[in-house]
């Protein structure tokens, strides 16, 4: 396997910021929400990426796939208008198409689960993003086999604020929000914020003659009541909501962000949710925490299948369109090809309810002679999944999901020595699916899974924190819908990861330079891997897709971050992310592709480097300039096929001039318009051609650019 060496963003920055000195500034704690106590980032024995505010603001960050490069070895994919799906350390799926999926990355949105409905996952008033990784078997479970990426809002305050803030760009961009907190009375405090933004995208539709169906309408709305029942006893109430009306029309035959679509898609989802916690102290010796959750969400992924319906038949004088439509010298003529029309809609409905109940100790509660610090708790969770799917070329399908989950947790926190812990966690579930579809298949999956770690964590002097960690985690097994498959590959196995991390965390130059890196070995049983594959019927391509599992693969690698305030007015932050990754041995037909045999490839979506930089400079107390580079290494789109996207490097960049009362802001993302790939399908999909297999390309965001500004009152 070839290794890769850093690309030049980075090796300029290690450069700019080495040669410069370095002062004493006292550094905000930056707290991690999403472990049972809330604990300082630079403390707590795993690896874990926090993306605050002020990182989301200089990006100018509207959603989360615009903000996972901060974190190493964390991709996402596309094939709609937002990233929907996560890969942490290659580890995640890629899509959803008639079948149910269990998603390895889980998402939690202010305490509510949203993992596969990543369209929700806006960034308006949101004061952190959480990215964990690796197993998180005691405190998610099965929702988290890869990790989990936690986001926090900002939460209610007890004195009155609020802000307006508003942007426009290029494409048609522009949004409007705010946000207002304060008390309400003497024992309860509110916030509600509210944004909308809107943007025609980055596609033009020749044939419509349209310049949005691409594009992005996104609306969230959001509400938080704290109330002091006591002083014993603190309750909080969210509510969000989010109405997502994006197009999706990104694919061309030709791979430009032209396309010639009859009847464009759509990636919609209208959620409605509620959480309510609440944190009583039943006396100094115990704690009583509780979560409950629940949320109803409808979705509508659908798009043109064939992408031109033999439309570019009659453009005889476009020059990006080869061979000639009446030039049989090239190849077969056009007009011998009739092509075809499809389109393809999955309306999914979607309900979870969840309740969260655990103990923890108080300052009076610790066992085993005042060492060990413990939580226990009961976990129960029910998901429905309603699928109907119009598709051209086949009758009505609909099926339906029901999974739930119950699941008994524990941890103990124990201090063997001044400069020693030792943390044990255990998660036992049961996990159950009923399924069943109009074509009179029922199936049921009942599985006990078993998770959890043993970590050492060791204070090796008052500036290094080392730890070590074996961790177990676990994604259930399930059903495939697809009428076409054997009896055999109806039901796929549970995954099972077993993980080795070591982890060092420093403070250095009196606390102005904090490092985190981490080294990680996973081995993966019964690895979960998708197939798509695709047949001619009819004189025309069908697609299918469905879920099996490999006997094992391997994903190792490591990982550093860096925050260096270099002086009082330079700040640097750094991540790299090395990553390898092995499909265990794996094969499968296809009619495109015959025999297809996985043996040792890399895994999809699993690039050897990932890494971003960026330079902060305030020039003064109220103008700043911000100059941020990410890069990637090319990756394979899927385990069914070698096609692969190429390495890139984006440059983005922000000036700032920042009052008490308001803040204005120019910003640009991706200023050199590097063209690169976010998904990628290597089928036939192009008459012209006669349907032979080559790839076909999803772009990421173009050059944008805009102006921004907040009004705080």
């Amino acid at each position: 396997m070839t290794h890769k060496t850093l690309r030049t963003p980075l090796a300029i920055a290690v450069v700019a910021a080495s040669s410069m000195a370095y002062a004493d500034v006292e550094l905000t704690p930056v707290t991690v929400e999403a472990d049972f106590r809330q604990t300082n980032v630079q403390q707590i024995p795993e690896a874990v990426t926090v993306v605050g505010s002020e990182d989301i603001e200089a990006r100018s960050a509207e959603h989360l796939e615009q903000v996972l490069s901060f974190a190493p070895n964390v991709n996402y994919s596309s094939g709609a208008s937002r990233g929907r799906f996560y890969q942490i350390r290659g580890i995640g799926e890629r899509s959803q198409f008639i079948d149910p999926v269990n998603p390895s990355v889980g998402l939690v949105i202010d305490g509510i689960d949203m993992t596969g409905l990543g369209g929700a996952a806006t960034l308006f008033d949101v004061k952190q993003v959480e990215i964990l990784r690796g197993p998180q078997g005691t405190r998610f479970g099965a929702n988290a086999l890869a990790g989990m990426i936690n986001i926090r809002s900002n939460d209610p305050t007890k004195e009155t604020e609020g802000y307006l803030s508003a942007r426009a760009g290029n494409y048609d961009s522009y949004g409007l929000g705010g946000a207002l907190s304060g008390s309400l009375s003497d024992s309860v405090q509110g916030r509600i914020a509210v944004n909308g933004y809107q943007s025609d995208g980055f596609i033009d539709n020749i044939f419509l003659g349209r310049d949005d169906t691409n594009n992005i309408d996104e609306v969230v709305a959001r509400g938080k009541l704290a109330f002091q029942l006591s002083e014993d006893t603190d309750l909080g109430l969210t509510y969000l909501y989010a109405d997502i009306d994006n197009g999706y029309d990104a694919f061309s035959l030709d791979n430009t962000r032209e396309t010639y679509s009859n009847t464009p898609g759509m990636d919609a989802q209208d959620t409605h949710a509620l959480a309510l916690s609440s944190d009583t102290h039943l006396n100094n010796a115990v704690i009583l925490q509780t979560e409950l959750t629940a949320s109803k969400s409808d979705i509508e992924y659908s798009y043109d299948e064939d992408w031109a319906f033999g439309e570019y038949t009659f453009l005889p004088d476009e020059p990006a369109y080869t061979p000639d439509p009446c030039d049989v010298t090239q190849g077969p003529c056009l007009a011998d090809f009739d092509g075809y029309s499809s389109f393809d809609q999955y309306l999914r409905d979607y309900e979870r309810q969840s309740a969260d109940i655990r103990l923890m100790s108080g300052t009076d509660g610790r066992i085993f002679g005042n060492s060990t610090d413990w939580v226990a708790g009961i976990y129960a969770m029910q998901r429905n999944e309603d699928l109907t799917r119009n598709y051209t070329f086949d009758p009505v399908f609909t099926s339906k999901l029901d999974s739930s989950s119950l699941a008994a947790y524990g941890e103990l926190n124990t201090e063997l020595s001044s400069t020693l812990r030792l943390i044990t966690g255990l998660r036992v579930e049961n996990w159950v699916n009923d399924f069943e579809d109009n074509s009179g298949l029922q199936e049921s999956t009942d599985e006990t899974l078993v998770g959890g770690r043993v970590t050492l964590e060791a204070l090796l002097n008052n500036e290094n924190l080392a730890y070590a960690t074996l961790a177990r985690g676990y994604k259930a097994g399930g059903v495939n819908s697809e009428p076409v498959l054997d009896d055999e590959l109806r039901i796929y196995d549970a995954e099972i990861n077993h993980s080795i991390e070591l982890g060092l965390k420093s403070s250095l130059l009196a606390d102005s330079l904090k490092t985190r890196i981490a080294a990680f070995y996973i081995d993966r049983t019964d690895q979960q891997i998708k197939n798509s594959f695709s047949y001619m019927e009819d004189g025309a391509p069908k697609f299918k897709d469905y879920i099996g599992n490999t006997k094992n693969g391997k994903n190792y690698g490591f990982e550093l971050e860096s925050g260096w305030d270099i002086t009082e007015r330079l700040n640097w932050e750094l991540s790299y992310g090395y990553l390898i990754s092995e499909i265990g041995e794996y094969t499968y037909e296809s009619e495109f592709y015959g025999v297809f045999v996985q043996d040792g490839r890399q895994q999809a979506h699993a690039p050897q480097y990932s890494a971003a930089t960026a330079l902060t400079y305030g020039i003064t107390d109220a103008l700043s300039v911000r100059l941020e580079s990410e890069a990637k290494d090319e990756f394979y789109f899927s385990d069914s096929h070698d096609l692969k996207s190429e390495a890139y490097v984006l440059w983005h960049a922000r000036v700032a001039y920042t009052q008490p009362t308001y803040e204005v802001a120019l910003f640009g993302r991706n200023l050199t318009d590097r063209e690169y790939e976010v998904r990628g399908f290597g089928f036939g999909n192009d008459p012209r051609d006669g349907y032979s297999s080559y790839g076909h390309y999803q772009y990421g965001e173009p050059l944008t650019y805009g102006v921004e500004g907040k009004l705080y009152f």
